[in-house]
Formats: C-alpha cells, structure tokens, sequence
C-alpha cells in the first residue's frame, strides 16, 4: 500500500462529489481500447477506470474516495477477508485491462497518489527503468510449476510390546524413517531436476516459497513453486516439456503441475529488468 505524496490536497473527481485520491493499477506502453477500459469495473465507490498518458507511458488509473481509501481506512479494511479479496480482485481486474494491448508492470494493489500530477510524476521519474522492463516482458507469459512429493508415513507399533518386539519395534521405525528421508531426498531430486530442464525454455525463472500444506489443500509436501518467463513463440514447446516431465516424475509419485499463462506478476518489478537482462546474456 502506497503512502499517499502530502505536498497536495485530494481532488474532486468530475463524478464522484467527495474529494477522491487516484489509485493506479498498472503501467504500458500501449494503452489498452477505451471499449475494454470502460467496461472493467474498478474498487466499490470509485469512478470509471480510465488511462492517464505519462510522457511514453501510460497509466490505468481510478478516482477513488479519499475517506474509504485513507491509510488508515484501508488497512483496517484490509484486514478483514472478505475486503481484501474484494479489493485484490477489483485490482487485478484493472491490471488485465492493462494487459489486454501490450506488456504491463503491475503496480502493487492499493498505490494511491493524491491526485494525476502526482502519478504521472512518479511514472515520468522512472520512465527509463519502466520502458526498459516493458521491453523484457514484450510478447512473454508467466507460467507456474509446482512439485509435489509424497507424504510421511507413520510407524506404530503394538500395545504390549515385550523388551525383544520392543527393540524390533524400534529398528522397524528406524529404518521407516531412513527409508522416507531418500524417498524426500528422491523427490527433491527430481523436483531440482525438473527446474532445471525448465529453465532451458524459459527466459527468466524464480522460484517462490513452497505453500504449505494448509494452502495447498493437499496432503503431501510442496517440493517446487517456481515461475518461468517464456516467449509466446515457445509457449507450445515449454508446455509439452512439462507433459514430459510430468509423466517422467509420476512414476515415482511425485506429481507436477502447470498453470497459465498469467501475467508476468513474478518478473515485473523493477529490479527485475537488470537480473532478466543478466539470465539473458547468459550471466
């Protein structure tokens, strides 16, 4: 969440009676059709979505209420649930939009500015930087990988055990667990192996924080969460690598998984450009 410039007053929209802020959704270089633009809904109680030019760039933005989108307003509003979802799709909802003529740089959800001059002064002061990451996400997707290994047994042994079942009873739960520590050892292995042949197709990859269990809503272990940036022109050659892959790994059931194409969320940072521009060239 933005922390809102306080060198100007919050405007008036030209709909909106109430002194509004402009929250801003995304970032191009080919603004999308006023036809996709005017029929995106934007956050609750705003204004129409609309496209704000910023030198090379454009914005898409939104006429907000300042008093609901206040800092404080806003967090506590993010706090609950049922507002954060509301709020997140309402923002990915504009970063589509944004998408649908050209890359995009997805702005964070809920980066406000007091007014227009404001955001177009942000954009304008990092135009470079922008322009040059819109150049790496031209004509690319995201697509997400995940791995998932086999679960852990549970030894048990017998009520009742005497002294001798007692230390056979521990040998068995010792090699058990032996053996299911090389079978994650295996799997991890293989979920190493499946990165790297993916990363052959891919001009940029990343690998996020496996989701636990309680996430997932599956009762086996995240071994891989990884996203890759693929030229569209590749997109039909890295989607029968995964097929491969994916039937290589079932064999010893570990299961892999594709999604997508998404927008590139996980390679549209910044500091993204220098580290892409790197993996291209080979560094």
């Amino acid at each position: 969440m933005s922390t809102l410039p306080a060198d100007r007053a919050p405007a008036t929209g030209p709909d909106l009676p109430h002194p509004t802020v402009t929250c801003t959704f995304a970032v191009t270089d080919t603004p999308p059709r006023n036809e996709a633009v005017s029929v995106t809904p934007g956050h609750d109680g705003g204004g129409p979505l609309r496209v704000l030019a910023a030198g090379p760039l454009y914005l898409l933005v939104q006429d907000v209420p300042a008093a609901a989108f206040g800092e404080e307003a806003l967090a506590e509003r993010l706090n609950r649930p049922d507002e954060l979802e509301r709020c997140a799709r309402a923002h990915h909802r504009g970063v589509e939009t944004a998408a649908s003529a050209g890359p995009v740089v997805p702005l964070p959800m809920a980066t406000l500015y007091l007014d227009d001059h404001n955001a177009v002064r942000a954009v304008t002061a990092r135009a470079a930087s922008l322009r040059t990451l819109l150049d790496r996400l031209r004509n690319r997707t995201e697509w997400a990988v995940k791995v998932h290994g086999p679960g852990t047994g549970h030894a048990s042994g017998a009520a009742g055990d005497g002294p001798a079942d007692g230390r056979s009873y521990l040998r068995r739960v010792s090699e058990r667990r032996r053996s299911e520590r090389e079978e994650r050892d295996r799997a991890l292995a293989r979920a190493h192996a499946v990165d790297r042949e993916l990363r052959r197709y891919a001009v940029a990859a990343t690998r996020h924080r496996p989701q636990s269990e309680q996430l997932t809503g599956r009762s086996v272990p995240q071994l891989l969460n990884a996203a890759y940036l693929v030229d569209d022109g590749r997109r039909a050659e890295f989607v029968r690598a995964v097929g491969e892959l994916a039937r290589d790994a079932h064999r010893s059931a570990v299961e892999v998984t594709l999604s997508g194409p998404w927008i590139p969320y996980s390679f549209a940072r910044s500091d993204e450009a220098e580290r892409v521009a790197q993996q291209e060239a080979g560094a």
